[in-house]
């Protein structure tokens, strides 16, 4: 290359970095063949999300409105397989992922208390299973666990060991377990999607998978596209809120922005399931027509 060739070369160059405004646009702009999917967006609600006084409402207003996902809680969720199941039956809404239920935790350096863990996640694992979910979700410490075990490799070694156990048991029961990063005012040991892929690689086990949430990422991530796409494979649910106050989408205003994210999700051809995890700060019976109406909007936008 002449001198000529390498100026106009540098000059070309540190202009496209001055129009992107951060290195995931520098790197989304470079491919701009990439096809979006034809991917519908598939929403979900969790149980206390839909207008309602019992759960046959709830569906009812759910299949009315187009949501096509369920996300019940794992807290007694075995007793509850043959209603679920009941209220199911002919609709066009499909369990998505269960959200946690479990005693105990896995990292807990108590031994009593990672096996209450182990018995009711498998107890949740196994319902899940019966009600076609797609995963149990799970946390592996929240800050106020303790005393849980030291952040260091061996911890994380151990970790991945008994996922791999868990894995084992989730895919007897036709299912997965699904890690969830939160931000750090929650739990200190996860919070990146990242992070829950690389525990997803080197557990190498097809019923260990990963979620991201719009809330905490909000947080911990410089980028909702680079946090979805660095999910890749093992991305197995998302959940979404308002990005201010988690509460419905669209009640914080302008901030309630999940267009870089959608983007992602339809550039990876994600099949999986957006599901609601939130609060309501204002009328029930308005915010959740409006915060469908926002998604959906935004979506189609991506």
């Amino acid at each position: 290359m002449n001198r000529r060739d390498f100026l106009r070369a540098t000059l070309l160059g540190s202009a496209a970095v001055a129009v992107a405004s951060s290195p995931i646009e520098l790197f989304a702009a470079k491919d701009k063949s990439k096809k979006k999917s034809k991917q519908p967006l598939r929403i979900s609600f969790q149980e206390g999300t839909a207008p309602g006084k019992t759960l046959g409402d709830k569906l009812d207003y759910m299949e009315a409105n187009g949501v096509v996902g369920f996300e019940p809680g794992g807290k007694g969720l075995s007793g509850r397989v043959a209603e679920i199941n009941k209220l199911l039956s002919g609709r066009n809404i499909k369990v998505s992922a269960i959200c946690a239920g479990f005693d105990g935790f896995i990292l807990s350096q108590d031994a009593a208390t990672r096996k209450i863990f182990d018995v009711t996640m498998k107890e949740i694992i196994e319902a899940a299973g019966a009600i076609g979910s797609v995963g149990v979700i799970m946390v592996p410490a929240f800050n106020h666990q303790v005393p849980v075990l030291p952040h260091t490799a061996d911890t994380r070694a151990y970790l991945i060991e008994q996922l791999q156990l868990l894995g084992d048991h989730a895919l007897k029961n036709n299912t997965t377990i699904i890690l969830e990063p939160l931000n750090r005012k929650e739990a200190f040991y996860l919070r990146q999607v990242a992070d829950a892929a690389s525990i997803c690689r080197d557990a190498n086990h097809d019923g260990v998978r990963c979620m991201g949430d719009f809330w905490h990422m909000t947080t911990e991530e410089p980028s909702d596209y680079g946090a979805f796409f660095s999910g890749g494979k093992y991305l197995q649910h998302v959940h979404i809120a308002s990005r201010g106050t988690r509460n419905m989408p669209g009640e914080d205003g302008e901030v309630d922005n999940y267009v870089d994210g959608f983007r992602a999700l339809k550039e990876m051809n994600y099949p999986g399931f957006v599901s609601f995890e939130c609060g309501c700060k204002t009328n029930r019976e308005e915010a959740v027509p409006t915060a469908l109406k926002l998604m959906r909007e935004q979506w189609e936008k991506a």
